[in-house]
């Protein structure tokens, strides 16, 4: 068996390629990646963060048994009662659950709760971007959760939600959509293997156009 130290430089390694199927291969061989993936979820301005939180859904989807003793740390971790903020936590839910849906798919009428707190709103929103993206009819009851966050202080939390929206086609969203799409915030996310930069006004923009032309 690898040391600790190894195991972590051969999950970095792994991460810092963006290879997700090497990944996934070696969680067959040690039953610690997914725990070791689970470190590196404490820095978003981090490209590994955000592919830890790739990776750990990539694990879930082929060993789900590697992942789903996991599921019950992740939530602890989003319990106040915890003395941790989650960081990643909320996220990773939204992940796994985009890459093996059974896994998370009993605990999602949580994310409601997960989308009022201030700590895990920013990476429910994300979580819930990814999951719908891939399964937006598991969503339905979270939806309306969704649209207060448009008018959040925080404009990566209002432009993520604005990116929910879109994906989820959230007709209620509409008018609040349209009032930011001057909104000059800057908004940094993980997508398609890279971490984007845009403005809420941008992913308004995009979520609108993602709705369709307003029936008359």
């Amino acid at each position: 068996m690898l040391s600790r130290a190894r195991l972590r430089e051969q999950v970095r390694q792994h991460l810092r390629a963006a290879d997700f199927q090497g990944l996934a291969a070696l969680a067959g061989e040690d039953q610690r990646v997914a725990e070791t993936l689970m470190q590196h979820l404490y820095d978003a301005g981090d490209l590994l963060y955000w592919r830890a939180l790739e990776g750990l859904g990539q694990v879930a989807r082929a060993h789900p048994r590697r992942v789903r003793r996991l599921i019950g740390r992740l939530l602890w971790l989003l319990n106040e009662d915890s003395g941790s903020f989650g960081w990643g936590a909320a996220a990773a839910l939204g992940e796994i659950a985009r890459h093996r849906l059974s896994l998370v798919e009993d605990i999602i009428p949580m994310f409601c709760g997960f989308l009022e707190e201030p700590f895990s709103r920013g990476p429910m929103l994300w979580g819930i971007g990814r999951l719908a993206g891939v399964h937006p009819e598991t969503l339905w009851e979270v939806a309306p959760f969704i649209v207060p966050c448009l008018r959040d202080a925080d404009p990566q939390v209002r432009g993520l939600a604005a990116w929910c929206a879109g994906r989820l086609k959230i007709a209620a969203a509409r008018q609040q959509l349209a009032a930011l799409l001057g909104d000059a915030g800057a908004v940094c996310y993980y997508d398609e293997g890279v971490l984007r930069d845009a403005t809420v006004g941008e992913l308004a923009r995009q979520a609108l156009a993602a709705l369709g032309p307003e029936e008359s």
